[in-house]
């Protein structure tokens, strides 16, 4: 049976497509009736991801080799988001992280997890935002993590890319979900992925509370399933994100004052 004799769900589009996280969300993807375009630098591991899924699934694959830190590669991608109208998906999964502070990284190489794990997933979303509007339908998924939230874990310039993915995905919750346009956050705690190795803790992998990037696929696609808006996998108790969600939201008409808090007055205006 070919791909085109086969109902589809239309085309995902997935990021860092060609290894871990990303090659998890192609295989269930595709065996949920997605035809794929798997977008990462290497360009061999992409074929090969692509030529296994084709013949185990019956899917149209195709892959675009493209540096997201690189701006022509990515406005291409950019342009097949908003072109090609078959695309109902985006998993924006390409990211890069460190383990080590301020003090002993490399100010360039900053700059650059900015622009994968902040600028790439900006504008990629930006270009697609638009097109499932006018649609009324289609899913962003982005792929945060827990240090997102946990930020003192890990090096701060990728803790606080992570908390910029969680806050930029309440804000499209509040801008698209009346567009019928989908969007889930998804916060991996520590999972069984090269990421480890690229980050300078390749023992991580090993830790007896590391996940699988299986379970933690299979995790987050039951969690959009359910509807959740943020899916933390490896979180035991749903309703501690509901109630430290509640609190965060509870202190914002908090802020609404034209005056200082007493705390901050001189003590002669004290009363």
């Amino acid at each position: 049976m070919t791909a085109s004799t086969i109902s589809t769900k239309g085309t995902a589009l997935i990021t860092g497509a060609s290894s871990g996280i990303g090659a998890v969300y192609a295989d269930r993807l595709a065996k949920r009736g997605y035809d794929l375009i798997l977008v990462a630098r290497n360009a061999e591991r992409l074929n090969a991801l692509a030529s296994r899924l084709t013949a185990a699934t019956g899917r149209s694959v195709s892959t675009i080799v493209a540096d997201l830190n690189d701006k022509a590669a990515l406005a291409k991608i950019e342009n097949v988001l908003r072109e090609d109208s078959r695309i109902t998906v985006l998993v924006n999964n390409a990211g890069v992280g460190s383990v080590t502070s301020v003090l002993n990284d490399n100010v360039d190489e900053m700059e650059a997890m900015i622009g994968l794990n902040i600028t790439a997933l900006t504008r990629l979303t930006y270009a697609v935002a638009p097109v499932f509007a006018g649609k009324g339908a289609g899913t962003i998924i982005n792929i945060s993590s827990a240090v997102g939230i946990a930020v003192e874990l890990l090096n701060g310039v990728y803790s606080a890319s992570k908390s910029y993915v969680l806050s930029f995905g309440h804000t499209l919750q509040r801008d698209l979900a009346d567009k019928g346009v989908r969007i889930q956050t998804v916060l991996p705690a520590a999972t069984a992925t090269e990421f480890w190795d690229v980050a300078g803790y390749a023992q991580q992998k090993e830790a007896a509370s590391t996940m699988t990037a299986e379970d933690l696929v299979d995790s987050a696609l039951a969690g959009l399933d359910q509807g959740e808006l943020v899916t933390i996998p490896t979180l035991q108790d749903g309703d501690d994100w509901t109630r430290w969600e509640a609190a965060r939201r509870a202190l914002t008409p908090k802020f609404a004052n034209a005056n200082p808090a007493p705390r901050y007055l001189l003590p002669t205006e004290r009363v």
